[in-house]
């Protein structure tokens, strides 16, 4: 195997290291607490933009929840990435401003994380490279 091919295979298992470990990372810490308790969630979530308590767990949910899952399988990775990107930044800029790079350092992160995966897809190593057209540049 000359060289290229050694460096494709290593940048499409790194990709799919970083999509598998972020985003089942997200999901473990985040996601399925939210929705195995979901009844004590619900009382205790910050609620920013005033949606209601119940709409605002719903939507945190599926960005912690679905789209993780999303992007672990490699589908539509880059679509999924941008609802967790949003609450990312909701939750350190709106909700919780008074964090200090240290206090927040697990959001940060995060951020870095699927930014990451926004910017370079998902790699060869993904359901999305098994379909053809629309999914294809999702």
């Amino acid at each position: 195997m000359n060289a290229s091919g050694w460096d494709e295979r290593a940048r499409d298992l790194g990709l799919l290291f970083l999509r598998v470990s972020g985003g089942l990372f997200l999901l473990w810490v985040h996601g399925l607490p939210k929705l195995l308790h979901y009844s004590t969630e619900v009382q205790n979530i910050e609620d920013p933009f005033h949606l209601g308590a119940n709409l605002t767990l719903i939507l945190a949910i599926f960005a912690e929840v679905l789209c993780p899952l999303l992007i672990v399988a490699g589908v539509l990775v880059r679509l999924a990435c941008l609802p967790i990107l949003f609450l990312l930044l909701v939750a350190l800029v709106v909700v919780h401003p008074q964090w200090s790079l240290f206090e927040g350092q697990f959001g940060w992160l995060l951020l870095i994380v699927f930014t990451s995966i926004l910017i370079a897809g998902p790699g060869r190593l993904a359901l999305n490279d098994r379909f053809a057209g629309v999914l294809r540049y999702a």
